[in-house]
């Protein structure tokens, strides 16, 4: 009887002290350090204002609508697994905006019937946007990220649409061309991943300079 309390006991003090250090303790120190400058905007998501009015995330892609199709002035995103139904026909648009709540890939292989049809749906959508040939359409414009919400685009793909963006807002080529090389993001550490657009600040910065 007194081993059964002993043991007892030494599990309430290891119940205890465990709950201090990972329920307490720790939670207490992350926010701690999320407070730390520099840190407290991605801490508290990155909330993009204008005008004291919170217009998105920069950690969070959400592809632009245009009101019309034929006269659109937004740079757009990566598609997304996770786009939104806009024409009712019941399942997810293959290029439109995301559904912000849901973060996912489509958990397709590279060789899925229905994966390669979409590439291509995308690949004649998107030439037919821009006016080029398919060929000349980047792979990150036609194929989702992992999350479905990545919020860069390839200098590649932000270059395929500066001439449409140009043409719509009236601001020259060599404007729009600055603004993309100033919302373009280098490497992590110089040397991780590669350099990408954040194409919400680029929306904001086209719309200020229009």
């Amino acid at each position: 009887m007194n081993a059964l309390l002993k043991q007892s006991l030494a599990g309430l003090r290891i119940l205890l002290v465990l709950t201090v250090l990972t329920g307490v303790l720790y939670p207490l120190g992350v926010w701690a350090v999320s407070r730390l400058p520099g840190l407290q905007a991605n801490a508290e998501g990155s909330v993009v204002e204008v005008d004291g009015r919170a217009v998105g995330s920069d950690l969070i892609g959400i592809d632009p609508v245009a009101e019309d199709p034929a006269r659109d002035p937004w740079f757009h995103t990566r598609p997304s697994a996770v786009a939104l139904d806009l024409d009712g026909d019941g399942s997810a648009d293959n290029l439109g905006p995301a559904d912000g709540s849901i973060s996912m890939g489509s958990n397709k292989g590279a060789f899925d019937e229905d994966l390669v049809a979409a590439v291509e749906d995308r690949r004649a959508t998107i030439a037919d946007r821009e006016d080029v040939e398919p060929s000349q359409v980047p792979p990150d414009a036609v194929t989702a990220s992992a999350s479905g919400l990545d919020p860069h685009i390839s200098p590649a793909y932000a270059e395929l649409q500066v001439p449409r963006v140009a043409r719509v807002t009236g601001l020259s080529e060599d404007r729009v061309r600055a603004l993309v090389e100033e919302n373009t993001d280098g490497r992590g550490l110089g040397v991780l991943g590669e350099p990408g657009v954040n194409v919400l600040k680029l929306n904001l910065a086209v719309t200020a300079a229009g």
